[in-house]
């Protein structure tokens, strides 16, 4: 076939930047973790189950009226991780995702969070993930991400960061929230 010299070096692009999705289903908790690899960056999202949620917050002395508000939102612990030899920059202000019904909307950050909480002293910033930041090769960081969508939420995400002078897009079909209770429970 002549053609496949050709092909391959207009796909070639594609191909090396191509994402690797993991997804690992655990039937006992009803969660789905996703695991996204590229060149340079990985991303790891691992649905907290609203119980679990609430009990961080709890556990931090925050009041009842704002962990039940916790349960209102779809939460992932979220693992960012800089794998390349560039520094990686991301924002999650620029962050999507899109619901079935193709409207898309903004995740809910931590400088939303802690504006709708200011007056009230609490110490809630520690464990989200931060809006923005830039790891050098080798760093990483963890924290909470919030959608504002309940629990058992199908949706697609639509990420981007930076690193060295080029913006990569990517998106990740049918990201599920962790159900409101377990299937055996």
């Amino acid at each position: 076939m002549r053609y496949s010299p050709i092909i391959i070096c207009l796909l070639w692009p594609l191909l090396v930047n191509a994402a690797e999705v993991q997804r690992e289903f655990n039937p006992q908790s009803g969660i789905e973790r996703i695991q996204v690899e590229h060149p340079g960056f990985s991303l790891r999202l691992l649905p907290l189950s609203p119980d679990y949620v609430a009990a961080v917050f709890s556990a931090r002395g925050l009041p009842e009226d704002i962990v039940d508000t916790t349960r209102d939102y779809c939460t992932f612990g979220t693992i960012l991780k800089n794998t390349g030899h560039q520094p990686l920059h991301y924002n999650l202000s620029d962050w999507r995702y899109v619901t079935p019904d193709g409207k898309t909307h903004h995740l809910k950050t931590k400088t939303q969070w802690l504006e709708e909480w200011k007056d009230r002293s609490l110490a809630f910033r520690w464990v989200l993930l931060h809006e923005e930041q830039t790891y050098q090769p080798g760093d990483w960081g963890q924290g909470f991400t919030t959608v504002p969508l309940p629990a058992g939420s199908v949706f697609d995400l639509y990420y981007s960061w930076t690193q060295g002078d080029k913006t990569h897009e990517e998106k990740i079909e049918a990201v599920h929230c962790a159900p409101a209770k377990t299937p055996d429970a």
